[in-house]
């Protein structure tokens, strides 16, 4: 039986490759340590729009509801707008009632 030779693929020189425990391989910068663990909060923002986003909630469906006025002449576009706002609007007041019934609304 021959072994199975696996093609080994050339990387930059400034970079190695690195095994992680239960993660998948990785290329890093040489002398550099592999990322453990990182929150997503570190490299994104991952909230909630707060109070403003509860006071301006409309503003979303009114941009959607402000593409029914344009060049277009079918009316499958027109439908889908109403669906998409309706369903935003849908949404909100999904959320407003479960805050209301909240233990601790935000």
């Amino acid at each position: 039986m021959t072994p199975v030779v696996q093609e080994t693929r050339s990387h930059s020189p400034a970079t190695q490759r690195v095994n992680q425990p239960g993660r998948e391989e990785a290329v890093v910068r040489t002398g550099e340590h592999p990322v453990e663990h990182e929150r997503p909060e570190d490299w994104g923002w991952h909230g909630e729009m707060g109070k403003w986003g509860r006071r301006t909630w409309f503003l979303g469906p009114l941009a959607i509801l402000a593409f029914l006025f344009g060049n277009h002449e079918g009316k499958v576009e027109d439908i889908w707008l109403i669906c998409i706002a309706a369903l935003m609007v849908v949404v909100f007041l999904y959320d407003r009632v479960r805050r209301k019934n909240a233990w601790r609304a935000k």
